[in-house]
């Protein structure tokens, strides 16, 4: 992680979970780190919790990722504030209890699709963006996926609802992005990490006694996003898969 020291990452959904997680381990271990989430209290609570000499590294930034101006302001401001964004770790999503099926889930679905889909794009537009304006040559974008975005599981009583189509839809666009990365002639690095179930408080606590199965906790998924950014110049990983060991799926 030597070469990452005093840089600049991006985590978004850092107010719980798996981006909380990211933050805390990618600011200690060098890196300066700006937590874009909706809910300002936790990030000034997840910088309360860090050591003194890691909390000047630290910037809680106020952003629903789901409104493109928002995540345009966002950038702008770590450009401004902080010289602009090497690494992108996106992590923001939401889950609804609507079925498909059911009437009346218009909000439910488009809210899914805003935050899970279009958050990603316009983040990872503005990272790379900021890159290539700086002519940054080492340059890591790093999308927090699913198992399910590969596969989906029949578990009877449970139920994937608007969670799994979007992340059929990160997996392709990761792939995408990184043609054009490629096609940029960059040495612009994108990694989908795809975890099987976490420990987080996405998953309520009532699914989680129903299936009572082993989880991954979020510091596990930290751990595979510094080892994905600190592979050498010549090495990219494209997709890292990552369970619990006795997950049956």
């Amino acid at each position: 992680m030597d070469r990452w020291l005093n840089r600049v990452a991006v985590v978004t959904g850092a107010s719980s979970g798996i981006g909380s997680a990211c933050c805390k381990d990618l600011v200690a271990k060098g890196m300066v780190v700006v937590g874009l989430d909706r809910r300002q209290e936790r990030m000034e609570q997840l910088k309360e919790s860090l050591p003194a000499d890691q909390q000047v590294r630290f910037h809680g930034h106020k952003c629903d990722v789901s409104e493109e101006q928002q995540v345009v302001d966002a950038f702008a401001w770590v450009e401004e504030t902080l010289g602009g964004a090497d690494v992108l770790v996106n992590s923001a999503g939401v889950f609804t209890g609507s079925l498909l099926t059911d009437a009346g889930n218009s909000a439910d679905v488009r809210s899914v699709l805003d935050t899970n889909v279009l958050g990603f794009v316009w983040c990872a537009r503005e990272a790379f963006k900021s890159q290539q304006k700086r002519n940054v040559t080492d340059g890591h974008v790093v999308v927090i996926n699913s198992v399910v975005g590969h596969k989906i599981p029949h578990i009877p009583g449970f139920g994937y609802k608007m969670y799994a189509p979007p992340k059929f839809a990160v997996t392709a666009m990761v792939e995408v992005l990184r043609q054009e990365f490629q096609q940029k002639k960059t040495q612009t690095k994108i990694t989908s990490i795809s975890p099987g179930r976490v420990d987080t408080e996405f998953i309520d606590e009532k699914i989680k006694t129903m299936l009572n199965l082993p989880m991954l906790r979020p510091e596990d998924v930290a751990d595979a996003v510094s080892y994905c950014i600190q592979t050498p110049p010549n090495v990219q990983i494209h997709e890292l898969t990552i369970k619990p060991i006795g997950e049956p799926i």
